[in-house]
């Protein structure tokens, strides 16, 4: 699923993602209809309407500011982005996206599942001698930034792994250009 195109079509709503857990009375959780539809947003409840999690990725329209500023603290002390989220669902607009097959979420909401998403995503990159979500490539490759740009930024950081991993990227869309040529 390419999340862009379903963004742009929410731009004027706000916009939960849901993963499904399997312990989802320790999140925000949000009800969905078969269509996808949020019926129902609440705060680590006892007794889960679903098993989707409100992953902590949000997109909201213009105004949100002022929205919030109408949360008062629940009754565990604290401004709750559920309790946001329940505002546009009075409004009946807020949507959902779904993560399913390919792609993953971590809950690092404590210092365990922290180190278990650090560990997870260092093995990845080992594995495949990559970086997870290498925001200088991914500009590279939109053609957002030149060669010239991308290779300034990998200097500055030629010390270190990631700089070294930049300028080993580049140097592979040099030969790629090389051979296509």
């Amino acid at each position: 699923m390419l999340i862009y195109p379903i963004l742009f079509s929410h731009l004027r709503y706000a916009t939960v993602f849901g993963y499904k857990v399997r312990d989802p009375e320790r999140f925000g959780v949000m009800e969905i209809d078969e269509l996808g539809n949020v019926l129902s947003v609440e705060e680590k409840p006892v007794h889960p309407k679903s098993d989707y999690a409100i992953t902590g990725l949000y997109f909201y329209p213009k105004g949100v500011s002022k929205l919030a500023k109408k949360i008062v603290p629940s009754a565990r002390g604290e401004l709750e982005i559920t309790s946001l989220n329940d505002l546009y669902l009075q409004k009946n607009n807020l949507k959902s996206i779904l993560l399913g097959e390919g792609y993953t979420w971590f809950d690092t909401g404590t210092f365990e599942s922290l180190l278990e998403a650090s560990n997870m995503i260092r093995t990845i990159e080992n594995n495949k001698d990559a970086v997870i979500c290498c925001p200088e490539m991914i500009a590279y490759r939109k053609e957002w930034i030149t060669d010239k740009e991308l290779e300034d930024r990998a200097n500055i950081m030629k010390k270190n792994s990631y700089g070294k991993y930049l300028l080993k990227e580049l140097e592979k869309e040099y030969k790629n250009e090389e051979v296509k040529n």
